[in-house]
This record gives C-alpha cells, sequence and structure tokens, in this order.
C-alpha cells in the first residue's frame, strides 16, 4: 500500500496547450509559444511554489511532455510533481500498452517515476486498470487516478485496484462555472466520502471564462478551441461581465474569480499556464474569498447562458 498521500496542492499546473509548442505554433490552442518563455513561467510558478505540472502522452502527441521536461531540469526532481496519463486510445500493440507508454513519457520529462499516473479516458476499466498495480509495486508509479471516467467506473477502478492493497487516489474531470456534470452525477460527492481529490480541468474553458474574450474580441482563429467557443460568447457575456466585476472588488480578474469558484467547490483546479502573469492570478486565485451570495450569482448566470461545453471526447457523466 503506498504509505505517503498524495499531497494535494491548491492548483495545479496545466500543459495542454504546451504541445502547441510545434513548428507551426498554430495547434489547438493557436498558441504561440517559445522555450525561453516556457521556462519564464516554469521559474514563476516555482518561485511562488507552485509544484504539480500536469501533462499526458497525447498532448500535441508528446510534445507537451518534452517541453515540460526541458523547463523542468533545472530545478531538483523532488521540488515538483509531475502528473501524466495512459490514454487506452492511443494504445500501442505490446503486451503491456500501459508500461509502454509510461516508459516514453518517462524518458520524455526526463524522470525515472511519476508522482500522479491516470489513465486518461475509461475504454475497458476491467482490462486497464489491472495495468497499473505493477507500475506502482516498482515504483515507477506513486499515486494512480482516474480521468474522464463515470462514477460506476470510477467505483469498479477503485475495487479492482483495491484487491491489491491499492485505491483509485485522484478523480480528474472536466469541472467548470459552466459544466458541472461532475456534482450533478455525484463524482464530486463521492471524491468528498472516500477523501479522494477532485481535480477539475477546462475551469476557465480554454480561455472562454477568462474575462479576455468578447464577440468583438474572439479566441484566435483557426485554433479548435476557437470553432469550439467563439459562436458562444454572446451567450457568456453576462456570466464573464458579473466575473469581472466580482474580481473588481478584490483586485482580481474574471480568470482568478472562475478559479476561486472551482476552489470553493472543494476541488483542485488544473489551470493552463502558457504566460508568467499567469501565476499571479493563481496566487490571487488561492487568497481569494467569495461569498455564498456570489456564488449563487455566478451559477444562476451560468445555467442561464445555457451553453454545452462537453469535449468531443467526454462522455456524458450522469445516466
Amino acid at each position: 500500500m503506498t504509505t505517503d498521500n498524495l499531497k494535494t496542492p491548491a492548483v495545479a499546473l496545466g500543459t495542454w496547450a504546451w504541445g502547441d509548442s510545434g513548428k507551426t505554433g498554430d495547434g489547438y490552442f493557436g498558441s504561440h509559444l517559445t522555450q525561453a518563455g516556457l521556462e519564464e513561467v516554469a521559474d514563476k510558478a516555482h518561485a511562488a511554489g507552485f509544484i504539480l505540472w500536469d501533462t499526458a502522452a497525447v498532448y500535441g502527441m508528446g510534445r507537451s511532455e518534452t517541453v515540460l521536461g526541458e523547463a523542468l531540469k533545472r530545478f531538483a526532481r523532488s521540488d515538483y510533481q509531475l502528473s501524466t496519463k495512459f490514454t487506452p486510445q492511443a494504445a500501442g500493440t505490446g503486451n503491456d500498452a500501459v508500461a509502454d507508454m509510461l516508459e516514453q513519457s518517462l524518458a520524455r520529462l526526463g524522470t525515472d517515476y511519476i508522482d500522479l499516473y491516470w489513465i486518461h479516458n475509461p475504454a475497458d476499466v476491467a482490462r486497464w486498470t489491472p495495468r497499473l498495480i505493477p507500475l506502482l509495486k516498482s515504483g515507477k508509479v506513486k499515486h494512480v487516478g482516474v480521468s474522464n471516467h463515470n462514477l460506476s467506473e470510477i467505483e469498479l477502478a477503485n475495487r479492482i485496484l483495491g484487491e491489491a492493497g491499492f485505491r483509485v487516489e485522484a478523480v480528474q474531470n472536466h469541472y467548470s462555472l459552466l459544466y458541472r456534470s461532475s456534482a450533478d452525477a455525484g463524482i464530486l460527492d463521492y471524491c468528498r466520502n472516500h477523501g479522494i481529490p477532485f481535480f477539475a480541468y477546462m475551469v476557465l474553458e480554454q480561455g472562454a471564462l477568462s474575462g479576455k474574450y468578447s464577440p468583438e474580441n474572439p479566441l484566435p482563429e483557426g485554433s479548435n478551441r476557437a470553432e469550439t467557443y467563439n459562436g458562444m460568447l454572446p451567450q457568456l457575456k453576462a456570466l464573464t461581465d458579473k466575473l469581472a466585476s466580482i474580481g473588481q472588488g478584490q483586485g482580481a480578474a474574471a480568470a482568478d474569480v472562475a478559479i476561486a469558484w472551482a476552489i470553493a467547490k472543494g476541488t483542485t483546479p488544473i489551470i493552463g499556464v502558457t504566460r508568467p502573469d499567469y501565476i499571479d492570478g493563481l496566487v490571487r486565485a488561492i487568497s481569494m474569498v467569495l461569498s455564498g451570495d456570489d456564488i449563487a450569482q455566478l451559477e444562476a448566470l451560468a445555467d442561464a447562458a445555457n451553453v454545452n461545453t462537453r469535449g468531443w471526447w467526454e462522455q456524458e457523466m450522469e445516466g
């Protein structure tokens, strides 16, 4: 049994957009990123005490892990935690596809262990979950979690790991003001009742809730996220205005308030960081206090926006 419990930070750092750092610079997010710029982000995060970095083998098909590994080289391995993922949909054909994908991730990240290893999307819980057990026993993986799994899949994974003396130590799902299916489906309650940290990704809906975009100033054209969100921006205006006005009262930005909301709901937000000033926003979000009234108003405006931001890779959580 793993003796040390997973230490959960207030906020984890997301690097999905770091996979855009190929030669074209116009990946999923339309980000224009440089290695030097990302190293500056890593330095600032490190100085501010943010230590958990979340990536996946499929972010930019390995590019995110490679760039992150390079950026973290300057720090002692004990000074940061790495979270990466096995994606069944991208599994190889070898005898042990999970161990194979892990080895590739370790090589790209330049490390010999992963602090938190996830099964990224459910494909066949009974088939893939047992493959985590030898990795935990070997010490190459310290803790394990499941991402994008529904409640019955989380319970099944927990049972399978439990038979070997381990357990699901973290759950990671899409959760934001606009997309609360994990709460509605009882997953947040299950995590709370079982002492399992819940990591929320897409808290800012890929920037649509950051307050930086509007119908007049849409997300970068030609990116996948622009295709998904630009058409919704008119419906989101009342909500982003409210986020901004709550933020103004506390010397903070709209994005900080959306992150503070996710923290207030008992989750650990994973926030994509591509610029050093994003770290300042995380520092503000952590210290912010939202009233019950603020939270209720934000949720009411989010409901009124009436948009569905479920990703194409996600299953319905309720049912």
